[in-house]
């Protein structure tokens, strides 16, 4: 599903779908994200992140209704993100339903009542009407686990099925994003079946490691010894049966945090991936959870050299990683998302999901000078992710145009003398042989 030019957005014809996390809002200082802090012009989708489901009704509802909607002098945050397509024509905006927080308990309950089901649809094309939504994304965090049921594959199926039927009559976006795990994949998913009625699958391709493995590792691995990379879930996605022009690459926009043992400090070796560590990691100044930092905290961190860290790169992961005495960040960078988009490109995905914009250096606090992505401070990974699609796409092309026929020399005009020759010499000979048999 490959999207057309459009002078507002990206100029390459894949998806690159921006999540917001609308609680960024309540982050301190330069943390602060509000919705006219997004540069819709790096995005082709946008998805405002999360509306929740009240069990009571079975009704989609937001879940923080001052920031989300414009009653009792809210921040109406609904409009004022859908607004962006008044200049931004090319934007699609979706809401998402579920996320982490939510759990899985009452969408299992959900999926499995046709009556539930029918009411939540409603519910659903009501919301996305009165706001001008373009569509629906199922964050449900994950079908058949967190107190699920296994039967939730096959219901998950059903809901999808027939949120299908009902968006059809609208042209409205159905998406969702899933969980990268083989082990949830498994239990959660029909894949090929729901390859066929979504529009879009975002895989999660992160939180592969964290540390809760009380050792550290890759939150993103592009590849490793073991299923837990970004390579084996694109595969086995493509295996089980998903649309490649479906399926679109989920990149992390933060890192995973670790503490490890004082062991790790009077070792003499080079500090790698692997190390020992507590299970619980620790906090950014901006996001204050315990064992994730966005990117705008990480680079700033790099960026001060009073502070030490210092960067390594792992080969087998393709990712890299800071250490600073016991604390050590495992993150993306400009270098391990080019390698990642490049990675999607040629595996003919439908584009990349960014988890989230808002954890971005949208403020180009990092930057040196104005040399950074295209000339730009701002946005430096979002940039990256554009220009990694637009670089592999034209490369791809290019091979394809460099391809030489079996058999073929690349000099045409040898080529053409090749074959002038061969065709003077059949001649030659059919000539000869029709004068034998008229003689004899």
């Amino acid at each position: 599903m490959l999207l057309k030019r459009n002078l507002t957005g990206p100029t390459h014809n894949k998806v690159v779908v921006c999540y917001i996390g609308t609680w960024s809002v309540y982050r301190p200082s330069k943390g602060k994200f509000e919705i006219e802090d997004l540069d819709p012009s790096l995005c082709t989708h946008v998805i405002y992140s999360f509306a929740g489901l009240n069990y009571t009704d079975d009704t989609i509802r937001p879940l923080d209704p001052w920031q989300d909607l414009s009653d009792d002098f809210g921040k109406d945050g609904y409009n004022r993100l859908v607004r962006l397509k008044q200049e931004y024509p090319h934007l699609k905006v979706s809401i998402a339903i579920g996320g982490w927080n939510e759990g899985s308990g009452n969408y299992s309950r959900l999926a499995a009542d046709p009556a539930r089901r029918g009411r939540f649809i409603v519910s659903v094309l009501n919301l996305l009407r009165k706001h001008n939504f373009d569509g629906l994304d199922l964050d449900w965090e994950f079908p058949a686990k967190r107190g699920g049921i296994p039967q939730d594959k096959a219901n998950f199926l059903l809901l999808v099925k027939e949120l299908r039927a009902a968006f059809n009559k609208f042209n409205y976006l159905l998406t969702a994003a899933f969980g990268a795990g083989k082990d949830t994949i498994d239990i959660a998913y029909d894949v090929s079946g729901l390859s066929v009625y979504l529009d879009f699958i975002h895989m999660m391709c992160y939180d592969y490691h964290g540390a809760w493995d009380k050792k550290t590792g890759a939150n993103a691995p592009l590849r490793s010894s073991d299923p837990l990379n970004v390579e084996y879930s694109i595969n086995y996605m493509l295996k089980l049966g998903a649309d490649p022009n479906k399926l679109v690459m989920g990149v992390p926009f933060y890192g995973r945090t670790f503490l490890v043992g004082s062991a790790a400090l009077t070792s003499s070796r080079e500090r790698k991936l692997g190390e020992l560590s507590e299970n619980t990691g620790f906090q950014g100044p901006f996001t204050k959870e315990d064992g994730f930092m966005g990117y705008h905290e990480i680079c700033l961190d790099l960026k001060n050299t009073s502070v030490g860290y210092t960067r390594y790169w792992d080969s087998d992961t393709q990712t890299p990683f800071a250490v600073m005495e016991q604390k050590v960040i495992s993150y993306d960078d400009e270098e391990s998302i080019t390698a990642k988009v490049k990675f999607a490109m040629e595996k003919g995905l439908a584009g990349c999901m960014i988890w989230s914009v808002d954890t971005d250096d949208f403020r180009g606090e990092c930057a040196d000078d104005d040399s950074n992505v295209n000339g730009h401070t701002n946005y430096p990974l979002l940039r990256t992710v554009n220009k990694a699609i637009e670089q592999t796409l034209e490369d791809i092309e290019r091979n394809k145009i460099n391809v030489i026929p079996h058999g073929e020399t690349q000099d045409d005009s040898n080529n053409i003398a090749t074959k002038n020759n061969v065709n003077y010499v059949f001649a030659v000979t059919l000539s000869v042989i029709i004068v034998y048999c008229q003689l004899f």
